[in-house]
């Protein structure tokens, strides 16, 4: 056991210290007595959807510290130390690729300007080796360019010594980690979808609420009992359907597919039950409804609540008597169809308001199937994100496989109201609108803008969803508004992914901090530790 007063790189390399927090030699490091072994994988933080996309620690993170100066290594363990993390300093390159080879480490804090390997060589290294781990990097103020050209070359992030503050450094080793966290996770998720996501038939994700969908599904499957599936729009009630018929003993029969409110009133007799010759204007010939086509598979009834009062007495003569009538007809056909219904209505109150039956509604409902909102189980969006992307990059021919960990976070993070198929609509734009790897700017969403906003667009006329009102302003006040609209949403964007951080944002944006800051009060943004940077009634 090392013994006190020891430095903190001097410690065996294959044993994980926890130091003491307060040690009064402000100097030098003070083991404790207890020593444990390094942490395996699974004690690393992971990235929890169900946590807003935040990274949920269940480990202290690990960093390695590389500097020449012995000096500043000891300040920067006493720091991180006293932020909960795990440090073990290396002296210079050579030594920190060593350390890299034998441990996990979450983050890597490296001095650009060293002997014999410079930072940069280091990094260049470190990323060669494919070393699971990200990297920040300190340099002096003179250095700054090549400290931009090392986060060209992969580094996460890099901070200028002297510090301003042991908070800042903390806060960029932890989001440095989060990000390798996020970064983690997608690869798994990758893994995950080359061989195959769980789900059941087309369905995707492995939420408890969805494995309890699939059981429930499976098990009904086997049947030829009616199921009434119930969820809001989007959450996958045709797929769910689907995969019902495709594990039943029908699954060699017709699927037929009807939506219930899209066919006109008028026809909707027709259509189900088929016609007569001569039994309305331009019958000119009998014709089969679907119910007839349907026989010996199934018929998914989508939106079963909008059905006509008359269409609903015969669709329940075909669940009680398995007989069908063509408009015109005095003649019964008998079928053997199995019916699937779904919903996105309170059929109750619909029954109490009059306008569907009560023995439809109960022989439509013996089992029920409900279908989760997106937004109640977020931990399958990043498994269904990673589905359409290859869906539709395949489709549309662009080489796009990836989805950054802000874009990821930004996607679970969303509420979804329009749940599945608004999901599958924002990765289909992002394939559009990028080259290599989804980023938050590709997927088209803003929490923050009103629908009757501007929304975001470079080209009026070719963007359906920008407000027609905008093109009967003059050029010069149409043009203010677009400027507004961008900068609200850009600087609301900056916010939230720096955490309100205004040194921060001000570097990323390009802009000193008094610039930054009449910018953000111009655009009407409210930055948490500035009350006076928006307007009053702002939402911010």
């Amino acid at each position: 056991m090392a013994s006190e007063g020891v430095c903190a790189e001097h410690l065996h390399p294959f044993l994980c210290f926890k130091y003491s927090a307060l040690d009064p030699n402000l100097g030098m490091i003070r083991p404790m007595s207890s020593v444990r072994p390094l942490r395996e994988e699974s004690d690393r933080g992971e990235y929890d959807p169900s946590q807003g996309g935040a990274t949920v620690e269940t480990g202290p993170i690990r960093v390695l510290v590389v500097d020449d100066e012995p000096a500043l290594r000891r300040s920067v363990v006493r720091m991180l130390m006293a932020k909960g993390m795990e440090v073990v300093t290396a002296e210079d390159g050579s030594r920190a690729l060593a350390l890299l080879a034998s441990e996990p480490f979450d983050v890597a804090l490296i001095d650009l300007i060293m002997p014999n390997m410079g930072g940069l060589e280091l990094l260049q290294r470190i990323r060669k080796s494919n070393a699971d781990i990200e990297v920040v990097m300190m340099t002096a103020y003179g250095d700054v360019e090549t400290a931009v050209k090392a986060v060209q070359a992969g580094a996460y992030n890099f901070l200028t010594k002297p510090f301003r503050s042991n908070d800042e450094v903390s806060h960029v080793i932890r989001q440095a980690a989060e990000r390798r966290s996020l970064k983690a996770h997608a690869q798994r998720l990758e893994r995950q979808l080359t061989g195959g996501a769980e789900g059941f038939g087309a369905l995707i994700g492995g939420s408890p609420s969805m494995k309890d969908v699939y059981r429930r599904a499976q098990d009904v499957a086997a049947t030829k009992v009616t199921v009434l599936i119930l969820g809001e729009s989007g959450t996958g009630k045709e797929l769910t359907a689907r995969a019902i018929h495709e594990h039943s003993p029908r699954k060699n029969r017709p699927f037929v597919a009807v939506n219930c409110s899209a066919i006109p009133e008028g026809v909707v007799e027709s259509e189900l039950f088929g016609h007569m010759k001569g039994a309305f204007t331009n019958a000119t010939s009998p014709r089969a409804g679907l119910f007839e086509a349907a026989n010996l598979g199934t018929i998914f009834l989508d939106e079963v609540g909008d059905l006509p009062p008359q269409a609903q007495v015969k669709l329940l003569r075909v669940l009680q008597e398995g007989e069908v009538k063509r408009v015109g007809s005095n003649e019964t056909r008998v079928v053997d169809v199995r019916v699937i219904a779904a919903t996105n209505l309170d059929l109750r109150r619909k029954i109490e308001a009059g306008t569907f039956r009560e023995d439809l509604f109960y022989r439509l409902n013996v089992v029920a199937i409900h279908l989760p909102p997106l937004r109640e189980r977020k931990d399958d969006v990043p498994a269904l994100a990673y589905h359409f992307l290859k869906k539709h990059s395949d489709r549309i021919g662009r080489p796009v496989r990836k989805i950054s960990p802000e874009a990821m976070a930004l996607l679970v993070s969303e509420s979804w109201p329009g749940n599945v198929r608004e999901l599958e609509n924002a990765l289909e734009r992002a394939v559009v609108f990028c080259r290599d790897t989804v980023e938050p700017r590709h997927l088209g969403l803003s929490r923050t803008a009103p629908s009757s906003e501007i929304v975001r667009a470079t080209d009026p006329g070719s963007d359906p969803g920008l407000p027609s009102a905008l093109g009967d302003l003059p050029y010069r006040e149409a043009k203010a508004l677009a400027v507004a609209e961008f900068e609200r949403r850009y600087f609301s964007a900056l916010r939230d992914r720096t955490h309100a951080n205004v040194s921060e944002a001000a570097r990323q944006a390009g802009l000193d901090r008094s610039n930054f800051r009449r910018a953000i009060k111009r655009a009407g943004v409210r930055w948490h530790d500035d009350p006076e940077a928006a307007p009053p009634g702002s939402r911010f």
